[in-house]
Parts: C-alpha cells; sequence; structure tokens
C-alpha cells in the first residue's frame, strides 16, 4: 500500500522514519536522597518521509503537496510502516523540494509531519467566579486610556533631554579623577 496524505498518493517514498519522544521530568525533593521522575505521556510523534516524485505529473504533485502544507490544515495519513502507532492526522511542518538537476520533471520531496491531536474540549467553567474576568477587562481598559497619556508624557520631558545627556561623560570624568 503506497504511503497517502489527505488524497494524495506519495510518489516512490525511499524512507519514513518516525521519532517519538516521552516527557520525564526529574524532580529532587529536598531532605531526600534521589529524586522522582514524573510521567507526562508522550509528545506528538514526528515522521519524516523522503521521497521522489518523477514523470510527467511530477510538478502537479509537488504542486498539491506545496498547497496541503500551505493550507496548514491537518490531514490523513496512512502508510503501513506507522499502522500499529494509529496515528490518523497528521500536520505538515516542513516540506522541502528539491528540483533534480538534469532530470526534467523529477523533484525530491521531505516532510516532516507530526501527529495532530485534537484538542479536548475546556471544562465546565460556570462554577468560576465571573468578577474576575471582569475585573481584569476593567485593568485592560484603563491600561488602553492610559497609553493614550504617553505622547504627552514624552514630550514633557524634552527640556530635560540636554541635562541628562551628557551625564554620562560627566559621571566617568569624576571617576577618572578620583582614580
Amino acid at each position: 500500500m503506497q504511503p497517502m496524505l489527505g488524497d494524495l498518493e506519495l510518489q516512490h517514498v525511499q524512507e519514513v522514519t518516525t521519532y517519538e519522544q516521552r516527557a520525564l521530568p526529574e524532580h529532587k525533593p529536598p531532605g531526600m536522597s534521589g529524586s522522582i521522575l514524573q510521567n507526562l505521556g508522550r509528545r506528538p510523534t514526528r515522521l519524516v518521509v523522503h521521497g521522489v516524485a518523477s514523470g510527467d505529473g511530477a510538478s502537479d504533485f509537488a504542486g498539491k503537496l506545496e498547497d496541503t502544507f500551505r493550507a496548514a490544515q491537518p490531514v490523513a495519513f496512512t502508510a503501513d510502516i506507522i499502522a500499529d502507532a494509529k496515528i490518523d492526522q497528521v500536520l505538515i511542518d516542513d516540506l522541502q523540494l528539491k528540483d533534480v538537476a538534469g532530470h526534467p520533471n523529477r523533484f525530491d520531496y521531505t516532510l516532516i509531519l507530526r501527529e495532530f491531536i485534537k484538542p479536548k474540549e475546556p471544562a465546565d467553567t460556570s462554577a468560576l467566579d465571573s468578577s474576575i474576568a471582569d475585573e481584569a477587562k476593567s485593568l485592560a481598559s484603563n491600561l488602553v486610556g492610559a497609553l493614550g497619556n504617553a505622547g504627552p508624557f514624552a514630550t514633557g520631558l524634552e527640556p530635560f533631554v540636554g541635562t541628562f545627556s551628557g551625564l554620562l561623560t560627566r559621571l566617568q570624568t569624576f571617576k577618572q579623577s578620583l582614580s
């Protein structure tokens, strides 16, 4: 079975590499010898797919691959090699297309795919205190209003620019006179 990315059959796949990583932070509690490892699960699996597209449809294939990359949407991915990993959808993190010199209608391609894990729906927030959000909105609106006064404040400092511009030079001279 040919690897498929959405409805696009990946041509002449030469290599599929998977990268999986588990998140295991180490904690060293005070007063204890040793440490504790916390299992935070795994990060999304990354796949690197190398292949070659050749023939009359190679430029169309490269264009479709680039369009899929630019859409930045999760797409279905199927390949025999990762069937047991249960990866259904992926995002294209990186796409590299190379036009092979001396061979018309031949492109080397490299895809870096990241497993797409659908975000969980937020928990029920009805029990939260809504006055906190209202207070935050009030503070933010006050801050925006205060930013309107920044222009007059900056222009009010103009008379002091001459006085403070030579301050560093005067301090350096004073330091040298002490040495």
